[in-house]
């Protein structure tokens, strides 16, 4: 399903290039959970934020179900992850105006389609079905990435890219996120991409990539 050659990336810094990707390859399978971990800088998200095309590389290829997205331009790269791609970050990404449904809709009406029974049957799985009308600032963190977890699924993506996306939670809340997401991953056969810094959450995944010096160990 994924599969990235040869990637190249670097930053400016202070007038240094600091190259976080170096020559960087690998594969993933349909409804593989990779586990991407590693020391801090060490290009995981670079890594997870390039293969969701996101950051172009300076160099290789990233190829999804066959189609080379760095070869499509912006607006087309934007269509393909918005039918592709459903994303999880860390800080829960949530507009503070918009209700928990409204949240949970953002990419059913990016995608062009409206918000159905499928985005409230999400919030109602994700064990919020009472709260649909509640602002971000009246839920709980482990409420508000629960709001997340439904919005990268609403429009029904076959990859899930998800950043940290325990990090702000308690131990319990986290375990029990991740124990969500994973159901949730399997019962749609989806592939999971995940950055953690938390070994004994990648042991609860089917492979896990260790990146240092910008390559995969």
């Amino acid at each position: 399903m994924i599969i990235a050659e040869n990637l190249h990336r670097s930053y400016a810094i202070a007038k240094k290039s600091i190259e976080v990707l170096h020559g960087l390859s690998l594969h993933i399978k349909k409804g593989e959970k990779v586990f991407l971990c590693g020391p801090s800088g060490a290009g995981k998200t670079t890594l997870m934020y390039t293969l969701a095309g996101l950051e172009p590389p300076q160099e290789g290829s990233v190829k999804i179900n066959g189609t080379d997205i760095y070869s499509l331009n912006m607006a087309k790269r934007a269509l393909f992850r918005n039918k592709t791609m459903g994303f999880i970050f860390q800080n829960y990404m949530l507009m503070p105006e918009l209700t928990a449904i409204e949240n949970a809709s953002l990419a059913t009406a990016v995608a062009g389609t409206e918000a159905t029974a499928r985005v409230k049957a999400l919030l109602e799985r994700v064990g919020l079905g009472d709260r649909l009308n509640h602002l971000p600032n009246e839920l709980s963190g482990g409420e508000q990435q629960r709001v997340a977890i439904a919005r990268a699924l609403a429009h029904d993506p076959s990859i899930i890219f998800a950043d940290e996306p325990t990090g702000n939670l308690d131990s319990r809340n986290g375990r029990q996120i991740l124990d969500l997401l994973f159901e949730l991953a399997d019962e749609g056969g989806k592939t999971l991409v995940m950055v953690t810094h938390d070994p004994d959450i990648a042991r609860l995944g089917d492979r896990v990539l260790t990146i240092r010096d910008g390559i995969v160990q």
